[in-house]
């Protein structure tokens, strides 16, 4: 395994460091020797970190040429195979690089925090206790970890309170180069248990901060965190009632009762700067590389519109997430056109994607409320109440007057599994990653398009033609990308392992969770 991914060199390139001013998060870039990570502080470790995890995540291949278009949140005009499912492996290679780079950096703040050589330098000035540092480093690794692992499936992984041999990817000394894959099912059960160790030690020091605003998620609020912790392992039990029903359940009480979101001032952002070169994913790919290709898709703005699925008034959400086209109309691009007829269709001929959505200085969501409330929902049996919160908590989010908001609410169906999982489906946009995996674990919304679908009908010259939705790998949304190539030629016999214990290294084989 290559040296730079697995090992303790964690400052190769440039980290974030905040400017003057108390109050403000803004960050620069500065490059730091790579040779001396001594000189780095945890506090410059972590501005780096969260920015690296959110980057990568979000980051073109894998969100907007990934899991945006899975999700059909999007649509791509002249090049659309990624659509439909021809992935090309480097962007497997992008990512897995990245997700570790980023746990490096995190597991470097565990380590300067528990060595006795530094760990009283560590909690230095305003950095915060060992205890609440390592607490919030185990969050952003459990996170980091979670949405490796339901991009791939088993992966190296590295757990601060299990010994587990699986579980030792990022291990210090002696350096290793070439980690076992642990199961899927290791890691959500010890993620869980990562979450939850880390939310009980913030919640005892809930009123103190750590990081100060080198931390641009929450400015250091202990209390946030552990709130984070929480709602994050909502989420993670949720992913796995299926197969663990027990472990699922203790977990969910669990976290309900010690507390988690109950409103969007404790959504978990890491917002953006609009000056270079700390814009969000999204405006650095389509505005400063002046990509106009991606547009909304066609399943999304017939939504949104009304025209599809169960909520048949105009979602006050439309004009937040696109933008009109040449001729003033809301017009989505169709999904996953043959390569041919994508083209067809120019960027002033369909909605691209709204200016709050593409703000250089957009906040990208961790985790938000409306999810929160979705996934109790889900929990009581699709309940009424929390179905409106959910509903509710999105449109004030994306600044939704109270009288659109409350004409919407009048429309909305009453809540039962559909209702609610398509709420759920238009309140994770932008969010591709959690979009995806939804999809793949409830089957909803089921008003996406399948395999033989008609996406467009064009008439020209008194013909018309219907173009259909043809995957060109598989028979319907990917389950998993593949392993990057490298792994076989640096950690073969690995590899090789987690292949014969998962099943076959393509975009078909379904995760442990959806099994």
């Amino acid at each position: 395994m290559q040296k730079s991914i697995y090992n303790k060199s964690i400052l190769a390139l440039g980290i974030g460091t905040l400017l003057a001013s108390c109050s403000d998060s803004h960050f620069e870039e500065i490059n730091k020797d790579p040779n001396r990570p001594e000189n780095a502080t945890t506090t410059t470790i972590l501005l780096s970190a969260e920015k690296q995890v959110i980057d990568n995540i979000r980051n073109e291949n894998s969100s907007l040429r990934g899991s945006q278009l899975f999700a059909q949140y999007y649509s791509q005009n002249i090049y659309s195979d990624q659509s439909r499912y021809d992935i090309p492996r480097s962007y497997s290679d992008t990512y897995w690089s990245n997700a570790y780079k980023a746990l490096n950096n995190l597991n470097e703040i565990i380590r300067l925090n528990t060595d006795p050589a530094t760990k009283n330098v560590a909690a230095a000035g305003n950095a915060g206790s060992n205890a609440n540092q390592i607490a919030i480093a185990r969050i952003l690794k459990a996170y980091a970890f979670q949405n490796l692992t339901d991009v791939f499936g088993n992966v190296p992984y590295q757990s601060y309170g299990n010994q587990d041999p699986e579980f030792q990817a990022l291990q210090q000394d002696p350096e290793n180069l070439s980690p076992a894959y642990a199961s899927q099912q290791k890691i959500y059960l010890d993620i869980l248990n990562e979450l939850k160790a880390a939310g009980d030690t913030l919640i005892k020091y809930k009123s103190g901060t750590t990081f100060g605003n080198y931390d641009v998620i929450y400015k250091g609020r202990n209390e946030l965190w552990a709130k984070f912790a929480n709602s994050l392992r909502l989420r993670i039990a949720t992913r796995i009632r299926k197969q663990q029903p027990a472990e699922s359940k203790n977990h969910f009480d669990d976290a309900l009762a010690k507390g988690v979101f109950t409103s969007n001032a404790d959504n978990a952002v890491f917002k953006y700067q609009a000056l270079a070169p700390n814009e969000a994913p999204l405006y650095r790919a389509t505005v400063t590389a002046n990509r106009k290709d991606f547009a909304v898709s066609h399943v999304l703005i017939n939504v949104l519109k009304g025209q599809l699925g169960t909520v048949k008034v105009q979602d006050p959400r439309l004009p937040v997430y696109a933008t009109k086209n040449a001729a003033g109309d809301y017009v989505g691009q169709p999904y996953g056109l043959p390569v041919a007829a994508a083209g067809l269709l120019t960027a002033t001929d369909v909605s691209l994607p709204g200016a709050v959505v593409n703000a250089a200085n957009y906040g990208e969501v961790l985790q938000e409320y409306a999810e929160v409330a979705f996934l109790i929902s889900e929990y009581k049996n699709w309940d009424q109440q929390e179905y409106i919160n959910g509903v509710t908590a999105s449109l004030q989010k994306w600044g939704i007057a109270q009288a659109d908001i409350n004409t919407y609410l009048a429309a909305l169906p009453k809540a039962d599994k559909a209702n609610v999982l398509n709420q759920k489906y238009l309140a994770l946009y932008t969010q591709g990653d959690e979009a995806w995996a939804e999809i793949r674990r409830t089957g909803y919304p089921t008003f996406l398009v399948k395999p033989g679908d008609i996406v467009w009908s064009r008439t020209v010259d008194g013909k018309t033609t219907d173009y259909k939705f043809q995957p060109l790998f598989g028979e319907g949304v990917p389950q998993r990308l593949y392993y990057p190539p490298k792994e076989q030629s640096v950690n073969l016999a690995n590899y090789q392992n987690a292949v014969k214990a998962q099943g076959n290294d393509d975009i078909t084989t379904p995760l442990w969770w959806n099994k």
